[in-house]
């Protein structure tokens, strides 16, 4: 049976998925999602059924906006299967039934909820701020002010497995940055990539480059992000010394005391900053 390169298998997705990269290729293979065969001198080996799985795996992406352990998950368990025509499993823009979200409670941790239509009271800053840029989203919608400002969206990056390590351009394709847009943000220290890792990236990079998108997608500059990583640094250093009387006593039970203060006073600092922000910015929500 003849075999595809992962060229041509480019070659064949570009028409209908024009953002796929074979670095994106190579990462869903890193994520346990596919698992072409290997020549004997190391080159992947692409069959009929590894490009239908490809062509499945970024629909769902694309339609129903899934992360990718639940379509994992969801190969896994046979409820989508993209060797036979079957109705697709309801991806994040439909309200799943309880069954669905019991069966995979991830896909309610890992990706933004949608509110249905009707309950819908109006956008927030926050809902403009942080809307869906998606090309085959509707047209951005006109921001009210609500008397009570609350963010709405909790903003998400797709989740890696332990240990896996994105390189430059993978890091660009997931968070949906361009390279300039990347350089940008390490110039002003916001996005750091992990060191003596030869320039590879990490979780946390993802999270943070995925997050700062919605910003300069909302008009400001990686400079004005800036403030945000030296408030954070600042932070973290006075937490640091918070819990360097239980570091000195190196002892597993100390190391865990050390680690929920650390839990704690992250979920503090987060609560007092929201609550410091919606003091200052009140008066712009009173009449």
């Amino acid at each position: 049976m003849s075999h595809l390169s992962i060229g041509e298998v480019l070659a064949l997705l570009l028409e209908e998925f024009p953002d796929v990269t074979i670095s994106k290729i190579r990462f869903l293979e890193s994520q346990g999602l596919i698992d072409p065969e290997r020549t004997p001198s190391g080159y992947r080996k692409f069959y009929d059924d590894d490009v239908e799985l490809l062509r499945c795996i970024l629909r769902e992406q694309r339609e129903n906006y899934l992360p990718l352990r639940v379509i994992k998950d969801r190969l896994d368990s046979g409820e989508i299967d993209p060797t036979t025509e079957i109705p697709r499993p309801r991806g994040i823009r439909n309200m799943p039934d309880d069954s669905v979200v019991a069966a995979h409670p991830a896909a309610t941790s890992t990706a933004p909820s949608v509110a249905p239509p009707a309950a819908a009271a109006g956008p927030t800053g926050a809902d403009v701020l942080f809307a869906r840029t998606d090309a085959d989203d509707p047209a951005p919608i006109e921001a009210t002010i609500p008397p009570s400002p609350e963010p709405t969206v909790d903003v998400k990056a797709p989740s890696l497995l332990p240990g896996v390590l994105l390189t430059r351009d993978e890091l660009c394709s997931m968070a949906s940055i361009d390279a300039a847009a990347l350089e940008s943000l390490e110039s002003y220290g916001v996005v750091a990539g992990i060191r003596g890792s030869g320039g590879m990236y990490g979780e946390d990079a993802l999270e943070i480059a995925t997050i700062a998108k919605r910003f300069l997608d909302a008009g400001f500059d990686a400079r004005h992000l800036r403030g945000w990583k030296v408030a954070a640094d600042r932070e973290a250093g006075l937490f640091e010394q918070m819990i360097q009387p239980l570091l000195r006593q190196r002892n597993p039970q100390s190391r865990e005391q050390a680690r929920q203060q650390l839990t704690e006073m992250a979920q503090f600092g987060g609560q007092l900053r929201s609550a410091l922000m919606q003091s200052a910015m009140r008066h712009h929500y009173e009449d």
